[in-house]
C-alpha cells in the first residue's frame, strides 16, 4: 500500500522547504503525486478541517482508494518522524474513521506517514504499538549538484518549440511544392 521511498524530485524545492510548501507543491502538482502513489487514488483535500471536541483539527492531505474502499490520510514532515507523529496520524485516522468513513461502504481509514529518512527499527515499535493501519515512508529528491544538471522547464519547453517549428516547416514546405505533371 504504502511505497518507501516516494520520489518527489518533480517538486524542485530547495532543502530547506517547509511542510506547508511541501504541501502546496504536492497540491499543485497533484496529477504526478497520484501517480507517485499509485493506482487507484482519488484527491479529496488538502488541510482537511475536522471539528471533534470544538476544536478543529488539520489532515494534511485526503485521499481516497477507489479499489480498496478506503480514506487515506497522509501526514507529511520535512523532519525526521518520530513515535509521536505516529500517534498524531492514529488520532486522524480514528478521527476521519469515525467523523467521514461511511462503515456501510467504506473499510477502516489507512494512515501513511512520509517524512524525510526514519529510523526504520523506532518507526517499527512505533507502528507496532499501533491497532490502526499505519506505515511510514520517506521521500527523496535528487541532490542539488545533480539537479543542477538537468534542463530547465524553459529548456525543456524550447527544444519542444524547435521541433514543433521545424515540423511546421517541413509540412509548410510540402504543401507549396508543386506536383510533377509529366
Amino acid at each position: 500500500m504504502a511505497k518507501d521511498p516516494y520520489r518527489l524530485d518533480f517538486l524542485s524545492l530547495d532543502s530547506r522547504h517547509t511542510e506547508r510548501e511541501l504541501e502546496d507543491a504536492l497540491v499543485s502538482n497533484i496529477v504526478r503525486f497520484l501517480t507517485e502513489l499509485g493506482v487507484g487514488f482519488a484527491f479529496v483535500g488538502l488541510q482537511c478541517p475536522v471539528l471533534l471536541d470544538n476544536r478543529e483539527y488539520r489532515i494534511d492531505l485526503l485521499f481516497y482508494h477507489l479499489r480498496l474502499h478506503r480514506y487515506v490520510v497522509i501526514e507529511l514532515k520535512t523532519t525526521e518522524p518520530t513515535p509521536e507523529h505516529i500517534g498524531k496520524l492514529g488520532f486522524y485516522v480514528a478521527v476521519v474513521d469515525r467523523t467521514v468513513r461511511d462503515p456501510e461502504r467504506d473499510d477502516g481509514t489507512i494512515g501513511i506517514l512520509i517524512g524525510a529518512e526514519h529510523h526504520r527499527a523506532t518507526m517499527d515499535i512505533a507502528l507496532h504499538t499501533s491497532n490502526r493501519p499505519l506505515a511510514v515512508s520517506s521521500y527523496t529528491e535528487l541532490p542539488p549538484q545533480q539537479r543542477s544538471l538537468l534542463p530547465s522547464e524553459e529548456d525543456l519547453s524550447r527544444v519542444v518549440q524547435d521541433v514543433l517549428d521545424a515540423d511546421l516547416d517541413t509540412d509548410l514546405d510540402t504543401e507549396t511544392e508543386t506536383p510533377d505533371l509529366d
